[in-house]
Parts: structure tokens; C-alpha cells; sequence
């Protein structure tokens, strides 16, 4: 057993200075500018954002004594995907010097929806299943704010690629969404979560030093993941140019790989550690975000860059790799109404996404794939469907009250 202090294990404590210690490189390397290589480079940012989703991981778990699960999973997935809109706002702002980077902005945002979706989704359930043989995943009932919210969001964006742009317009309505949405999170009572390792710790202390601790952690993260993960990203890039990678796969893939890394990181160390469905739950709440927020940000960004209101243009390519992204949330949506994602849902979100890869000029086909599937998963879990939408509405109308009948 390890050494103790005031009934503290140090130990315990010891897990969370490594932590930050292995942040602190990254950040360093972050200011010195280097020139080559990126492989080495790529390395150390990757190991500081490991550190930094640890510390992420913890913050999040000990603030579910503070306020609901679904808000603290929401403010969780805010800060891990911080990259991803540093990263895309740079495009959306260098597009209204250059058009071309218009269409690398939308590659981003919709490569990293799609990976959000096709590979972190099916691996939660895939590491619940290594490690307990469960074949599924199932949110709490709460999460059916989330549900409601990629509902709407989908709608829209079915729509959006009808103008050929994303405007101002379409910002406005997106951002209200996320804005309905958090706010119904803020109604949600917070309950006593099942805290395990260095997040049992802090949540044993007394409240102001938890608080306080809990902070400090979250701000700690958060500053490493802002720093290192850009620089992650392009060295990243890098690495794939000097491989001979085409730069638009590296600007649609990889780069969104690398930015989305912290919260891949943070999710698998919630589902090995049995906290499934904090796990997707993080998932389902980045996702919101991304379909909505990163959407909207895109054309304020690239409006203020212009120096007037403006719509960011969307080429033929872009429109059908929208539209891909939206009839990919739709049957994910369809699969998680009953709450729930099993091996063989997410088996099949997998299978789909990895698709995109073996044939990727055929992204119309795989819309009607996708819209196919949608329509099969809704007639096969037909019964479940007027449970599933109560459920769900109870969720949204009167999220308190609903929270103590469950």
C-alpha cells in the first residue's frame, strides 16, 4: 500500500502530477518553433494530450457532484474538441482570401462528424465488450435531450447544401439550437456519480477544496489541449505529406484524427474503466456540438475575415460531403432512439464509414445507403419507437421530474 497524508493516498495523488507532468513538454515544444521532425514532434504533443485528457477525464467525473451528468459530459466535450474549431476556423478565415480553403474547412468539419460517429461510437462498444462481454451501450434517460437536439440539427443540415452555402441564417438557427440545448442541460438535477481512482480523491475532499481542485484541473487541461493540439495536427499533416498522402485526404482525415484525439483518449478511458455510458454519453454531447456549433462558426468566421455578412460557399464536392455527414447522423440517431447502441448498430456504423475508404468517389450511392439502412433500422425497431419518442419527450419537457421517476 502506498504512503498516506491526512488519509490521502499519494499514490493516487502521484497519478495526477505525472499527469501534468507529461502535459508540460507539449506545451514548452508548443513556443520553441522547431523546425523537422515532425514524427518526434508529432510524439511528444501526442503523449501531452494523453496527460491533459487524463486530467480532463477526472475534472469531468467529480463535476457530476456539482451539476447533471449531462452537463458536465457537454462542458467535457466542449473543451476535448476546442482543436477541432481552432483548426477549422483557421480555414474559414484564410477562405475568404483563398476559395480553395473553403472547401478544406468543410472537409474538416465533416471528416471530423464523420469519424465521430464511424470510429469513436463503435469503439466505445467495442471496449465495453472486450472488457465485460457486453454487447451494448445504453445512455441514461436524460441523454434524451441530446437525441431530440441531433434530430433537429440533422434536419437542417439536409438542407443547408440546397443553397449551395452555409449562411448566416443557417448560423443563427444553429446556434439557438445548441443554445435550447444547453439550457435544458442546466435543468437537469446533478446526482452522485460512482468515482473511481484519483477522481474518488478529489471528490472525498471538502467541498471548496474539490471545487477549487476540480477547477484547476479542468483549466489546467483545457490550456494543454488548446495548445499542443494544433501543433499535434500539423505535425501530423506533416509527417502524412512527407509519406506522399494526398493533402486533401491529411486535411479531411488525419487532421481531424489528431484534433478529436483528446476526446478519443478521455472516452476510452471511460468505457475500460466501466463508465459506458459516460462514454458515449461524451460522444453523443460532441457531437451536438459539432453538428451544430462548428457548423455555425464557420460562416461568422469567414464573414468577420471578409469584412462584410457573407455566406461560405459550397462547391458540388462539399454539398455531397454534407450531405453524406447528415444521412450518417440520421441512421446513428435512428440506432440510438431506444437509448441504446449495440455491437451489431455499431458494427454497422463502422462497416459503412470504413466504406467510405475502400470506394471514395461514390458519396451520393453511400447517401442512399445510408438513408436505406435508416429506414430498415426503423421498421425493424418499429415497436420500440412510441416508447422511445415518450421517453424521449419526457426528457426534454420536464427533465427533473423525469430524472427521479427513472
Amino acid at each position: 500500500m502506498g504512503r498516506s497524508i491526512g488519509g490521502i493516498s499519494l499514490s493516487k495523488w502521484l497519478a495526477v502530477i505525472i499527469a501534468v507532468a507529461v502535459v508540460v513538454p507539449g506545451v514548452i515544444l508548443r513556443f520553441l518553433h522547431l523546425e523537422g521532425a515532425a514524427p518526434l514532434q508529432a510524439l511528444i504533443y501526442g503523449i501531452a494530450i494523453v496527460g491533459a485528457a487524463f486530467l480532463l477525464s477526472w475534472a469531468a467525473e467529480v463535476l457530476q457532484m456539482d451539476v447533471s451528468q449531462g452537463l458536465a459530459l457537454a462542458l467535457l466535450a466542449l473543451i476535448a474538441i476546442l482543436p477541432e474549431y481552432v483548426v477549422d476556423a483557421t480555414f474559414a478565415w484564410l477562405a475568404a482570401r483563398e476559395p480553395s480553403y473553403a472547401s478544406y474547412a468543410v472537409a474538416n468539419m465533416t471528416g471530423a462528424n464523420r469519424l465521430l460517429i464511424g470510429v469513436a461510437w463503435p469503439l466505445v462498444v467495442l471496449l465495453v465488450w472486450l472488457r465485460s462481454r457486453r454487447k451494448s451501450v445504453s445512455l441514461e434517460p436524460s441523454h434524451g435531450v441530446e437525441i431530440i437536439t441531433l434530430l433537429v440539427a440533422t434536419a437542417i443540415a439536409f438542407i443547408i447544401p440546397l443553397n449551395s452555402s452555409i449562411g448566416l441564417i443557417d448560423m443563427a438557427i444553429l446556434i439557438a439550437i445548441f443554445g435550447v440545448y444547453m439550457w435544458q442541460l442546466t435543468r437537469m438535477p446533478a446526482e452522485h456519480p460512482e468515482l473511481v481512482g484519483p477522481a474518488a480523491m478529489i471528490g472525498s475532499l471538502p467541498k471548496a477544496r474539490r471545487r477549487l481542485i476540480t477547477g484547476v484541473l479542468g483549466v489546467i487541461a483545457a490550456i494543454g489541449i488548446l495548445l499542443v493540439a494544433e501543433p499535434f495536427a500539423h505535425s501530423l499533416v506533416e509527417t502524412g505529406t512527407l509519406l506522399g498522402i494526398d493533402e486533401f485526404l491529411l486535411v479531411q482525415w488525419l487532421a481531424p484524427l489528431a484534433s478529436e484525439a483528446p476526446e478519443f483518449v478521455v472516452v476510452s478511458i471511460f468505457a475500460w474503466r466501466g463508465a459506458a455510458a459516460a462514454a458515449l454519453g461524451a460522444l453523443v454531447s460532441s457531437k451536438v456540438n459539432q453538428w451544430t456549433l462548428l457548423i455555425a462558426m464557420l460562416p461568422l468566421i469567414y464573414s468577420v475575415s471578409a469584412g462584410r455578412p457573407d455566406s461560405l460557399p459550397l462547391d458540388h464536392r462539399q454539398v455531397e460531403e454534407i450531405l453524406l455527414t447528415a444521412a450518417q447522423s440520421l441512421l446513428a440517431i435512428i440506432l440510438l432512439l431506444d437509448l441504446r447502441l449495440s455491437l451489431v448498430g455499431a458494427g454497422a456504423l463502422f462497416v459503412l464509414f470504413a466504406a467510405q475508404f475502400a470506394y471514395p468517389n461514390i458519396h451520393m450511392e453511400m447517401v442512399f445507403v445510408y438513408v436505406l439502412c435508416s429506414l430498415v433500422a426503423l421498421l425493424v425497431g418499429r415497436k420500440h419507437l412510441t416508447k422511445a419518442f415518450s421517453g424521449l419527450k419526457a426528457a426534454v419537457t420536464d427533465p427533473k421530474q423525469f430524472s427521479e421517476h427513472t
